[in-house]
């Protein structure tokens, strides 16, 4: 597997792959990188590069760029477009060797791209979401020209960092060696099991501490879910199917598939319930907790429709709260009714981060909960109303050491999965919030961001999403191939794991389950020109 992107011969190699995705058979789902090139032409990226009417088409761009910026094929009296998304910018230009300085007409001009000015915000900037997309793209970490590790919002896990980033602090090399005392990458386990309660059910094992999020069939395309399906069957884990109900074309996997139950019931059937090893109640979502959930009319399809059991396009809103359950007795005849329907599969409970999240927690415990899912404040699609994001629940990296910590001195943390969401963009993101107390994490916008979005927040509306990402229009939907999207996802994961690896290695973990409430490998930025003297 060749793991840069080279010259002529990588540029075939790419387009080659994005024309044998439309042949990709429904059952070839293997944790393999190939390379998945940005569906349009015109990709973005960090940096510009203008070919001047001065080029004499020599290629010698070409020869020297070892990126793939330049490609001129055999035969040709011109030179293509520069490929310049894959262009890493000054670290490069200035050197003798660069092709700026190379090119024997200087017809070539490398300058920051404006496109990238008006992409992104605080929490996604620009450079965070064009690494998600190199991630996607080549399943493995970003150049050093692409800031991947976090965001620009000034707080949560941005001003987080692991203490051996911090100056001063470095003992050892940033990349060890092997054999420099360090584990080796290859012993290095990042897996979880989901069941300690050791009630008599199945074990359920995954092999990265990340599924993804629940996202109904209604808010998002078909094809987005069942490229998150793939890749959950590719790597082990799980994709949830929100509260849309189960679409039959999921059925091929089951095993990887956590249904949702949630409050406006819609397409919750017995027989789905008893199809999959985890079935997740919904009690709130971290962006918009006491709200309920809300489908705009135009999304509501006729295929929509009959999934949920609706009039084809009216809107649909799921109420807040359950209006059964007022008590840790209502909320365990929950958990009773599907263990009894389904005798072999785990309760996962997901609830948004209020003050007393703690004793939320403990409450889903007694109820009998495999797995504590906590959904923060900065979560959610672009469908969720900003002043609920901004203000209504808990950030979770303030949530999980909460719960973590009671969980822990009522003595019954080691008989819980605790899963966290609601923010988590990066693979360093989900390792903070794993040493803050979580076991595990799940992601949605970065899946989203994976597959190309450029963060517009028109998800709410049925021709909204201009990438066909979060859309249910029949036409909208064809803008994305699923065998492409799917191999997004599970690149997103390979780079995601490589990462994960990279950072247990330096703090001499060999599983990641050591790094669970380690919170002292961490330290608030501000504290950074205390420690580096």
């Amino acid at each position: 597997m060749k793991t840069t992107i080279g010259n002529l011969s990588i540029q075939n190699e790419f387009e080659s792959k994005r024309e044998s995705f439309s042949d990709w058979p429904q059952e070839n789902v293997i944790r393999e990188v190939q390379p998945a090139p940005d569906r349009y032409r015109n990709a973005i990226g960090k940096y510009k590069v203008d070919r001047l009417s001065g080029c004499t088409a020599c290629g010698r761009c070409a020869d020297v760029c070892s990126h793939g910026v330049h490609v001129k094929g055999k035969g040709y009296k011109f030179m293509s477009r520069p490929q310049d998304h894959r262009c890493i910018g000054p670290a490069c230009a200035e050197t003798a060797e660069s092709c700026i300085n190379q090119c024997p007409a200087h017809a070539l001009v490398m300058k920051l791209n404006p496109n990238v000015e008006c992409l992104g915000d605080s929490r996604w900037p620009a450079e965070l979401i064009l690494s998600t997309w190199h991630e996607a793209e080549t399943g493995h970490i970003p150049p050093p020209h692409l800031e991947y590790r976090h965001g620009d919002s000034g707080g949560g896990f941005d001003r987080m960092r692991f203490r051996f980033e911090i100056p001063g602090l470095r003992e050892e090399a940033d990349q060890p060696s092997e054999n420099s005392g360090y584990p080796a990458s290859a012993d290095i386990d990042t897996g979880l099991d989901l069941n300690h309660r050791e009630d008599g059910r199945p074990q359920v094992h995954i092999d990265i501490p990340v599924y993804g999020g629940g996202m109904s069939f209604g808010s998002v395309s078909i094809h987005t879910i069942l490229a998150k399906a793939r890749a959950a069957v590719a790597w082990n884990s799980f994709s949830c199917t929100g509260e849309g109900g189960y679409p039959d074309r999921l059925r091929p996997y089951d095993d990887h598939m956590i249904t949702q139950v949630a409050t406006g019931l819609f397409g919750v059937r017995e027989e789905t319930i008893q199809r999959v090893r985890i079935v997740e109640f919904k009690y709130a979502q971290g962006a918009k907790p006491g709200l309920g959930g809300h489908l705009l009319g135009d999304k509501n399809t006729p295929a929509v429709a009959r999934m949920r059991g609706a009039v084809p396009g009216n809107a649909l809103f799921s109420p807040f709260p359950f209006h059964s359950v007022y008590s840790v007795e209502d909320h365990k005849k929950h958990l009773d009714w599907v263990k009894e329907v389904n005798p072999n599969c785990l309760v996962s409970v997901k609830v948004s981060t209020p003050t007393d999240v703690d004793m939320v927690a403990v409450g889903s415990y007694y109820a009998g909960a495999h797995i504590i899912h906590l959904d923060g404040s900065y979560g959610g699609t672009g469908a969720a109303p900003d002043i609920a994001k901004k203000n209504i629940a808990m950030p979770i990296e303030y949530a999980i050491p909460k719960v973590h910590k009671f969980l822990t001195a009522e003595g019954i943390r080691e008989k819980v999965t605790l899963i966290a969401s609601g923010g988590i963009r990066t693979a360093h993101d989900a390792l903070k919030a794993i040493a803050l107390g979580a076991d595990g994490v799940v992601i949605g916008t970065a899946e989203m961001v994976a597959l190309g979005c450029v963060r517009c927040a028109c998800c709410e509306s049925g021709r909204g999403c201009p990438r066909g990402i979060a859309s249910t229009d029949p036409e909208l939907i064809t803008l994305m191939d699923l065998n492409w999207a799917a191999q997004r996802l599970i690149n997103l994961q390979n780079a995601w794991h490589e990462q994960m690896i990279a950072v247990l290695r330096r703090l001499r973990m060999k599983s990641i389950r050591e790094l669970r409430g380690r919170s002292g490998v961490l330290c608030y930025i501000a504290d950074a020109a205390e420690h580096a003297g």
